[in-house]
């Protein structure tokens, strides 16, 4: 059984905003997403607290407070201009651009 990885125009290092949830209306980068669940983990967003193990002689371990995954649907990329937006592709020559679907400005 193959799992189907889902389909996204976001990238690591885009600022979004996060559109529903708990953290509606806060924006952070994204730090990392997983295709294959279809989720992203925003800087500083959706922190949770999680017991470690204590790994080394000197690592401590304890309760740690890290970031979650957000659903990808739930966030939406900031245009520098317009604010939250969606995302469409423009081909200029080869290459395929990412631009505003507002404003028409290139990411």
């Amino acid at each position: 059984m193959t799992q189907d990885k889902v389909k996204t125009k976001l990238r690591k290092d885009d600022l979004v905003r996060i559109i529903s949830g708990k953290e509606r209306g806060k924006q952070g980068k994204i730090v990392k997403i997983d295709i294959v669940k279809g989720r992203a983990i925003i800087h500083g967003l959706n922190m949770v607290k999680k017991a470690m193990k204590k790994r080394s002689q000197n690592d401590r371990g304890g309760i740690v407070e890290i970031e979650a995954p957000i659903r990808l649907n739930n966030m939406m990329i900031v245009c520098k201009k317009c604010g939250p937006t969606r995302i469409s592709y423009k081909l200029e020559g080869d290459a395929k651009k990412r631009v505003c679907r507002k404003c028409g400005e290139a990411f």
